[in-house]
């Protein structure tokens, strides 16, 4: 039984398939079939367009350069809080070892 490797897309190609659907008014099918893409995954990336447009994270990687800032910011808040939460506690351990 031979498994179905998946296919990745760069972000920016995202970006150019919703663009043709949202401002050149072509179809969903009709940009799968021109393209060798699922229309599941184009409405996905329709959906998560539309979210990040509201001001929503959405749901995947996302496809606009300023939500996929939003999101490595995100992320690097999120190692330094975890980095000054060690500090805290490593100079709280060795306050108490100088005592």
């Amino acid at each position: 039984m031979a498994t179905r490797k998946r296919k990745t897309f760069d972000p920016s190609l995202k970006l150019e398939v919703v663009r043709m659907i949202k401002e050149q008014g072509q179809s969903i099918q009709n940009v799968s079939e021109s393209m060798d893409i699922g229309p599941t995954a184009i409405r996905r990336w329709l959906a998560q367009y539309s979210a990040e447009q509201s001001g929503q994270p959405g749901i995947g990687k996302p496809l606009t350069t300023e939500q996929q800032r939003i999101r490595q910011l995100e992320l690097e808040n999120q190692q330094l809080r975890q980095d000054v939460t060690i500090l805290k506690k490593a100079s709280a351990f060795f306050a108490r070892e100088m005592k």
